[in-house]
């Protein structure tokens, strides 16, 4: 069946990942160092709070893992968890020696609105978020706003945005070199721009590649979990189709008895160790009689062939990739990627 473009071509949700290095620059010009900020940050050093706890829903909580590993190898008390688990089995811990970073993009969900009623145990909150005017910007004590713009469909600006966001701040809260990290994450836009201009060669690429197939696991290791756990999740949400993601580890305890022509793997390859074992992960599922390929800077295809960036800006390249199998699982199931169908962009429901 040929390729149908005028599907993907008429999508909102194309328009908002071709405007993804546009969010990122933007988020990027408007974060500067606040006073309030960089006093968390002594605090943080001299131990005036007991524990640190990460939370979101959805795609911000992906976003937020690379911040988990930066300050659990600080050797920090730290806590990552999705913020209806923490109001519903883990309220005790909210406490004013508690530091809550919560992320949302548009800061009004049901979880991070019920989140903010704090009464007597209020913790010292940061909030970030993509809209100015909601409840997590009023109510945080420091508020970092992204500037992603405004996003019509499933999470793409807002998700690189909450990245951008998330790595300026772990820079700040760990006292590592802000201006490095700045610079880091600036030359992450153009390997966006330059990628995402041949939208339409990936798409045609990966027509064949992804044909016939009825399950999709995205997986890897490290911050690479962050596009793992998101790529599963907009798969899902963009095509209809099911999709998960989780580590490469994880991958080989159960997921890879389903393995057949009809199961396909993208794995992020990373780096250090765990490069090998992705490595060797691909090769085992494609033994086996799956599908699979590695998503890394050498890669056959051009499509999973990710554009070289410093280590801080990898998470918001190592999405693209998921993004383009998403306009291409769509289109040949004849959906409009990325149009919401029983739900809306944002949860007000919990």
């Amino acid at each position: 069946m040929p390729i149908d473009f005028s599907i993907i071509e008429g999508a909102e949700y194309l328009r908002d990942l071709l405007k993804q290095p546009e969010s990122v620059r933007n988020t990027l010009s408007h974060l500067q160092p606040a006073p309030a900020l960089e006093e968390v940050a002594r605090d943080l050093a001299s131990g005036r709070f007991r524990r640190i706890v990460l939370t979101a829903m959805g795609g911000s909580y992906h976003a937020l893992y690379p911040l988990y590993l930066q300050l659990v190898n600080r050797r920090w008390p730290v806590l990552w968890v999705e913020t209806s688990e923490l109001l519903g089995s883990m309220a005790e811990i909210l406490d004013p020696a508690t530091l809550l970073i919560a992320a949302s993009q548009s800061g009004h969900s049901a979880e991070t609105v019920r989140l903010l009623d704090f009464g007597g145990r209020r913790p010292y909150v940061i909030g970030i978020t993509n809209t100015l005017d909601s409840p997590l910007a009023r109510k945080a004590d420091v508020m970092i706003l992204m500037h992603a713009g405004v996003e019509s469909a499933v999470s793409c600006k807002t998700y690189v945005a909450t990245l951008t966001a998330v790595e300026w701040t772990a820079a700040v809260l760990c006292g590592t070199d802000l201006n490095q990290t700045v610079a880091s994450l600036d030359r992450a836009a153009p390997a966006m721009e330059q990628y995402l201009a041949k939208w339409r060669e990936h798409v045609q690429s990966l027509w064949a590649e992804l044909d016939g197939v009825e399950d999709v696991f995205v997986t890897g290791r490290g911050a690479s979990l962050a596009a793992a756990g998101t790529g599963g999740l907009i798969l899902k949400e963009s095509t209809h189709l099911h999709a998960e993601g989780m580590s490469s580890a994880a991958f080989r305890h159960g997921p890879f008895e389903m393995l057949s022509d009809k199961v396909f793997v993208l794995v992020f390859e990373g780096s250090g160790t765990g490069a090998a074992l992705n490595a060797a992960l691909v090769k085992d599922i494609r033994e086996a009689g799956g599908r699979a390929a590695l998503a890394s800077e050498h890669a056959a295809l051009d499509v999973f062939r990710l554009p070289a960036v410093p280590y801080a800006a990898r998470p918001l390249i190592e999405i693209l990739p998921v993004q383009m199998m998403s306009l291409v699982i769509a289109a040949s199931r004849g959906h409009e990627p990325g149009r919401f169908r029983l739900s809306t962009k944002v949860t007000t429901v919990e």
